[in-house]
């Protein structure tokens, strides 16, 4: 991990509101460990999105002040202790049981959101050959195109979070919204 996202990081948490960290070619080892830097300084990881990167096919990392008393004070012991971190000096030890719950977290985060969107998907160009063996199984010429497009549609209405559902993407939210957003 690079000690430029660490210093720039650390420079924008210095304003104690959210931060936004978009590293370009950010790993899963590199957003867990600029989450568990910022709990260090008192943040808390909130949520992981895409859209950052050259390309915007990268991920966004979202970290939040944390309202604790437990992070208040492990934030002024590792400033007292790491005065130094945001201009490139030492960091606070990494502690792999926390790396380990956030990599579980942000990757859960990561997954989730696309699950549905994958999910309707893969239904759709699945319900594909079962629609069109059981329509041609059943029937030939006109009669077969439209039981094809009846048993496609039947498939598709049983798909969660497809529209025919009526179910939606839960909304984002508001400390985890981007700016500008309005999900």
């Amino acid at each position: 991990m690079s000690n430029k996202h660490v210093r720039k990081m650390l420079r924008r948490m210095a304003s104690g509101g959210p931060v936004e960290v978009a590293p370009a070619m950010a790993t899963m080892k590199k957003l867990t460990r600029l989450a568990f830097i910022a709990q260090q300084f008192g943040y808390a990881y909130a949520d992981v999105r895409q859209g950052g990167g050259p390309q915007g096919d990268g991920y966004v990392l979202l970290i939040v002040p944390d309202p604790s008393p437990e992070a208040s004070a492990r934030a002024e012991r590792n400033r007292a202790a790491y005065p130094d971190a945001g201009d490139g000096g030492a960091l606070p030890p990494l502690d792999p049981a926390a790396i380990e719950l956030l990599k579980a977290r942000i990757t859960f985060d990561i997954t989730a959101k696309h699950t549905d969107r994958q999910r309707i998907l893969l239904a759709g160009v699945g319900a594909v050959p079962l629609a069109v063996m059981a329509g041609f199984g059943l029937g030939s010429g006109a009669t077969a195109v439209v039981i094809t497009a009846a048993v496609w549609a039947a498939v598709m209405a049983l798909v969660p979070g497809s529209p025919s559902t009526g179910a939606t993407e839960p909304s984002t939210p508001p400390f985890c919204r981007s700016p500008g957003s309005r999900r």
